[in-house]
């Protein structure tokens, strides 16, 4: 970038979590004009809710000395005389809140937004997940111009990254934002330029082609329905892995459930008769579950109040229930 670019535009900057920080790094680190920060409020956390924690991106912005606003209502008309006194020329959204468009409309190149999935497939607040969830072999990065509709804005780039079936959604979300950060300075650069040539998603829409949408996730989404093929479990597991982690429970006796999230399993393709969610266990190294066509052999997992650990300690602490419950001689 020659140095003509760094001295324009003004850019506001919209970010929450560590996603968002590797954008925001990118311009500060290559000298663009960064007028301000907005995130969100700082979260109460603990057991009292008596400390607050500041996001990944107020951290970043405080150490570079950036001006920050962290507004409880993004209409609210102090924040708006605040963002209006920055006098942006470009308005970056990474990771934030839905803008209301007396926002968006605000600086007069526009603002765009850096969403993690090939648009306008998987539109939503969780696309890495979904993507790697429903066996997608690829997903990417957007950046589009805010409009109306949610995540539905003129194109402006992708970049696409392959998804191996060992990935995980840490592992797609760090090669996201470091793509999205790069794709974040082209965009920069080619509004600086007036060398932009948007697309309409619709144009992107193949025939009859009903698109995959990315909702937000809650406890209960991510509850492991064993009646599915072990293909469709592994996806799950490994697109909610670490976080927030798909997770079952095991009928220990009448009364009791043992609560289990799972982070990491090994596919087992073996016929079977026995009916999905079944546990198969040697009681020492091996703990597999029924699918619908085979088993997934857990290998890392967590349980409820304790810590993450390997499925051999596990069971080296539950060695006699798993060995008088759930032993069976046909082991996959």
């Amino acid at each position: 970038m020659d140095k003509t670019l760094k001295t324009f535009p003004r850019i506001v900057f919209m970010g929450t979590p560590d996603f968002a920080v590797e954008s925001l790094r990118a311009l500060v680190e290559g000298g663009y004009n960064v007028a301000g920060v907005v995130t969100i409020p700082d979260k109460p956390v603990g057991k009292h809710q008596s400390v607050l924690q500041a996001s990944p991106v107020k951290e970043y912005a405080l150490s570079q000395n950036l001006p920050l606003l962290q507004p409880e209502k993004l209409k609210d008309p102090d924040f708006l005389n605040q963002l209006q006194a920055w006098k942006a020329d470009l308005q970056i959204v990474v990771a934030f809140r839905m803008l209301p468009e007396v926002v968006w409309n605000m600086p007069p190149s526009g603002t765009f937004n850096l969403h993690a999935s090939l648009l306008p497939r998987y539109r939503g607040a969780a696309p890495i997940n979904w993507a790697i969830i429903n066996g997608e072999k690829e997903t990417g990065v957007t950046t589009f111009f805010l409009t109306h509709e949610i995540d539905a804005g003129k194109i402006i780039f992708q970049e696409r990254i392959p998804i191996e079936d060992t990935d995980n959604a840490e592992i797609i979300h760090d090669q996201l934002m470091r793509t999205g950060a790069n794709l974040v300075i082209k965009t920069v650069d080619a509004i600086i330029r007036k060398e932009v040539h948007t697309v309409e998603q619709k144009a992107l829409i193949a025939n009859e082609e009903i698109l995959k949408p990315a909702p937000k996730i809650f406890r209960e989404t991510c509850r492991i329905d064993w009646k599915k093929t072990t293909q469709e479990v592994y996806d799950f597991i490994r697109g909610l892995s670490p976080y927030p982690a798909a997770w079952t429970e095991l009928q220990i006796s009448q009364n009791e459930l043992l609560s289990l999230k799972i982070f990491e399993t090994e596919k087992i393709r073996k016929q079977h008769h026995l009916i999905p969610g079944s546990v198969v266990s040697d009681g020492k190294k091996q703990l597999d579950l029924a699918t619908s066509d085979g088993f997934i052999r857990i290998k890392n997992l967590q349980q409820t109040g304790k810590k993450q650990m390997s499925v051999e300690d596990f069971l080296r602490g539950n060695a006699r229930l798993f060995y008088e419950k759930f032993r069976t001689d046909s082991l996959p």
